[in-house]
């Protein structure tokens, strides 16, 4: 995943300054993306400017510095719906940021692409349990100083029964989400035609969903 992915999803939910979208990559955005700099932000719309996949206009602040407003082009768009909806390869962490920062940008996908990609994510997690739950987890060492094979082992298998309740936990929410999209639960209304989006508070992203710390939803 490229931050010019984030960008585009973000200006493409919002029109937004740099500054914005880098207050949102330092609160909301951080469990997408980690430490992204105001440089890395402003480097990368200038290239996505020259590619023709965003343009700005100049909005005049008197008695401050003017800013620039970001907005996504038609190529632009396309770009980010090939990523959303192209190839999607699970990674080996269920933690990466990747399944999330797709699913994070949900309104521009219909139902069926979310579920189809929620569907690979669950496979993939699902033969990993199959294939690594039960693997030997004895601890191969022969170190030649000092070392606390029981405290190590205590603490590796502690770490298993920890990863085990996050995954399982994990695959249990991808379920729920696609009994859900699949129930018609979850609402498929384009987010132009929600009177909300219209007023959401300065202080939120740039877009309409939050990110939490499994990197799965937001």
């Amino acid at each position: 995943m490229k931050l010019e992915h984030l960008l585009l999803g973000l200006i493409g939910e919002k029109p937004s300054t740099g500054y914005e979208i880098k207050r949102y990559l330092d609160t909301h955005g951080r469990f997408l993306r980690s430490n992204t700099t105001m440089s890395q932000v402003y480097r990368s719309l200038a290239g996505m400017v020259e590619r023709g996949w965003v343009l700005f206009t100049v909005d005049d602040r008197p008695g401050a510095q003017d800013a620039k407003i970001y907005r996504v082009t038609p190529e632009g768009m396309t770009v980010l719906l090939d990523w959303l909806t192209g190839p999607y390869s699970p990674p080996s962490r269920f933690q990466d940021p990747e399944f999330g920062a797709r699913l994070s940008f949900a309104g521009f996908m219909t139902r069926e692409q979310l579920i189809d990609l929620i569907e690979t994510e669950l496979t993939a997690r699902e033969d990993q349990v199959v294939r690594f739950r039960l693997r030997d987890r004895t601890l191969q060492v022969d170190p030649d100083v000092e070392f606390d094979y029981e405290l190590a082992a205590a603490l590796n298998e502690r770490g298993h029964i920890y990863g085990m309740a996050a995954i399982d936990g994990y695959m249990d929410m991808l379920r729920e989400l696609r009994r859900d999209l699949l129930d018609g639960v979850i609402g498929s209304a384009p987010a132009a035609s929600n009177p909300a989006a219209s007023t959401r508070a300065a202080s939120d992203r740039p877009g309409a969903a939050e990110a939490s710390e499994s990197g799965a939803t937001r």
